[in-house]
């Protein structure tokens, strides 16, 4: 059985995980990422937990998750908005010469849709476009079991794709951009426009919709014809075999993933009406999906 090292690198936390071509996570340390204390900091205590899981005669390379854009090229973060001080680093050269294991990087989104495309709920399709809907919305195109992260890094930054010609601009997206309008965050903004200050997430808008309130059940029906709007855009481009959702904001799907599934059909071709949706399955898409990365890139399906 092949071994892999899977990293899942965050603001707050740090994960080294081993895992097998299954998908078993075999052994798996974590650590505060303590970022305040820099960049090489952070980075030995990486090495470190490394050294702690890492059987090298079994492993055959390792793969990183990080929150940002990654040049898949160079190898390197290209903006790192929580990880101050990483981006343009030589974050997976320096891992490769100090475990003399070949390592890869890409943002934890786009691993995160590796592991569902090879191991999840993607697994035996050809295309696959994975959508995490949180706080913000994110995505990622795996084809083939190959992430396409695109020239800069930026392939899957779904959620400024615009919606809307009319909405107002919220903050550094674009105006009338998807997360601004039907992400986590954007229903919260507007359940707390409408219900006060008692609404602190979106699960406080899904319970008064599950209660029949008018209210919250058009700002989630809205919310539906959002998405609808955005996963139209993307399979016009791509036309995927599934599109898989993962996420916080999946915990209301009994509210808006079957209106939001019908209004997409209505938007698109007659031909594209075999596209699925299906929810994700892993229960650590990061961390397993990171261990993918190496896999797909050192060893790609034949299948």
């Amino acid at each position: 059985m092949k071994k892999y090292i899977g990293i899942d690198l965050g603001g707050t936390n740090v994960r080294v995980a081993r895992v097998d071509e299954s998908g078993h996570i075999e052994a798996m340390v974590k650590s505060p990422t303590e970022i305040i204390n820099g960049y090489d900091f952070v980075m030995g205590n990486i090495l470190a937990m490394i050294n702690q899981v890492d059987e090298k005669k079994e492993c055959l390379g390792i793969g990183m998750g990080v929150p940002g854009p990654v040049d898949t090229v160079a190898q390197v973060m290209t903006m790192s908005s929580n990880l101050p001080g990483f981006a343009h680093q030589p974050i997976a050269e320096q891992i490769e010469a100090a475990t003399g294991l070949p390592t890869f990087l890409n943002n934890d989104g786009n691993v995160a849709g590796l592991g569902e495309a090879i191991l999840g709920a993607g697994r035996g399709c050809d295309t696959v476009y994975y959508v995490t809907l949180s706080t913000g919305i994110g995505g990622a195109l795996v084809i083939n079991q190959r992430v396409h992260a695109g020239k800069h890094g930026y392939a899957g930054e779904i959620g400024n794709l615009m919606i809307d010609r009319g909405r107002e601009k919220i903050n550094h997206l674009n105006a009338n951009a998807v997360e601004c309008e039907a992400s986590g965050m954007a229903l919260t903004r507007k359940g707390k426009e409408l219900f006060g200050a008692d609404i602190e997430h979106a699960g406080h808008v899904f319970d008064l919709a599950r209660k029949h309130n008018s209210a919250a059940l058009r700002l989630v029906d809205e919310m539906a014809y959002d998405l609808a709007y955005m996963f139209s855009l993307i399979a016009h481009i791509c036309d995927p075999d599934v599109f898989v959702l993962g996420g916080g904001v999946m915990q209301g799907k009994d509210l808006f993933l079957q209106p939001m599934e019908a209004y997409f059909r209505t938007m698109i071709h007659d031909g594209m009406q075999p596209i699925r949706f299906e929810e994700a399955q892993l229960e650590e898409p990061g961390i397993i999906g990171a261990a993918m990365l190496p896999m797909s890139l050192i060893e790609p399906s034949n299948e």
